[in-house]
């Protein structure tokens, strides 16, 4: 597969080009920001897809056993996690699963914790669905390592008594994997406190630099019996526009009182595309996930080794598993407004700004590699130029 091919994707309806004039009042910027990426899909996939499509009748579908079969056998074999047929239904998406756990699991007015900084529409919903947000700050090291402050997160867990817990496994912005060891301290904790956990694990499969991610549900048997976990292929095979997700309820009971929930909603019924994309991408495109891994690695070097020549008061915090580099941009002493008008309004760039992840989002940006490295290189030379014009070097 040929990673470093230009595609033009102007004109095909995408949120990370035709979307910029609406998320940033303007489209001559080059875009670094929507967590999708540049890359031509996998020709299985496209080949599943062109098959089903010449049949020239698209009625009404059932997802095959083949499909199901698909999703167990690459966690188990990708990430020894064991599935059961039953414990595993399709969601329209993984932030609208979440939100619907919250609708089944919550009441109005109840509390739900997440780690700030972290994908901001986990706010959003929580607040959407008038629930209260109950803000457990991640620790960052000197040393870019990060952790949970589990201390602080037991005593909120006594004190504030949150119904539930929005889990980011991996976590996004950082891309970092959590350890086993963090993941079953965790689940003993929300065991103990009756904490439900809904984890988001869609950048799972990204594994970079060797390391390895979890899944929570996998850690213990705590862990199975507390928790509610998303996936999807999506991230993984760029492939986030046919929407087709899945979540694994390992307890009986939750089980039984969520799938029931989306069976009368009808929520988990997915279309032929949904079934026919994801089926291909777990089957036949591992491969392709493989290269594109190594070429995401080899990018995320390439701006490390830049900013640390060229842009020294900019560090990127090298991610574990994701296509999204956290920019600490501390040291170029802007904020806010600031720091964000120097990468749109001065570098032409679309960057996501770390203040929209909340409490320790402050003076980062969120860069996504997954792109040829033209467009990278390009990038971080407007970048640079920007810099060296406005800021004096320190």
């Amino acid at each position: 597969m040929d990673f470093n091919k230009t595609i033009n994707r102007w004109h095909t309806g995408c949120v990370k080009y035709d979307g910029l004039q609406q998320n940033y009042g303007r489209s001559d910027l080059l875009p670094l920001w929507v967590a999708d990426m540049d890359f031509e899909v996998c020709p299985a996939i496209t080949e599943a897809l062109r098959h089903r499509l010449e049949h020239q009748v698209f009625g009404y579908s059932i997802a095959p056993d083949s499909y199901w079969q698909s999703i167990q056998d690459w966690l188990l074999n990708r990430h020894r996690f064991s599935v059961e047929r039953d414990e595993l239904t399709f969601i329209p998406g993984i932030v609208r699963g979440l939100a619907m756990a919250l609708q089944v699991f919550t009441d109005k007015g109840d509390k739900v914790l997440i780690q700030q900084p972290v994908y901001h529409p986990f706010r959003i919903i929580i607040e959407g669905n008038c629930r209260k947000v109950v803000r457990n700050p991640l620790r960052f090291c000197d040393d870019g390592h990060v952790e949970m402050d589990f201390e602080l997160l037991e005593r909120q867990f006594a004190e504030e008594r949150p119904r539930m817990m929005i889990l980011c496994n991996p976590h996004n912005p950082g891309g970092f994997v959590w350890s086993r060891e963090e993941l079953a301290r965790l689940a003993d904790l929300c065991t103990e406190y009756g904490v439900l956990v809904a984890s988001d694990e869609i950048h799972g499969d990204l594994e970079l630099f060797g390391n390895r991610y979890t899944p929570f549900a996998s850690v213990s048997d705590a862990a199975a019996q507390c928790s509610v976990t998303f996936g999807a292929p999506s991230k993984t095979f760029n492939i986030a526009g046919i929407v087709s997700s899945w979540c694994v309820v390992k307890n009986p009971a939750l089980r039984r009182k969520f799938f029931t929930w989306l069976t009368v909603n009808e929520y988990n019924v997915p279309t032929f595309v949904q079934t026919v994309a994801t089926e291909a991408a777990y089957t036949k495109a591992a491969g392709w996930l493989d290269e594109a891994l190594r070429y995401i690695e080899d990018n995320i070097r390439y701006t490390e080794q830049f900013l640390a020549e060229r842009i020294p008061q900019i560090r990127a915090m090298r991610p574990q598993a994701s296509f999204l580099v956290w920019l600490d941009c501390s040291a170029l002493g802007l904020k806010g407004k600031d720091l964000v008008d120097l990468f749109v309004d001065k570098a032409h760039l679309a960057l996501n700004d770390g203040e929209m992840f909340g409490t320790g989002g402050e003076c980062h940006m969120r860069l996504n590699v997954g792109c040829c490295r033209t467009t990278l290189e390009k990038a971080l030379r407007q970048l640079e130029d920007a810099v060296n014009k406005n800021l004096k070097k320190g």
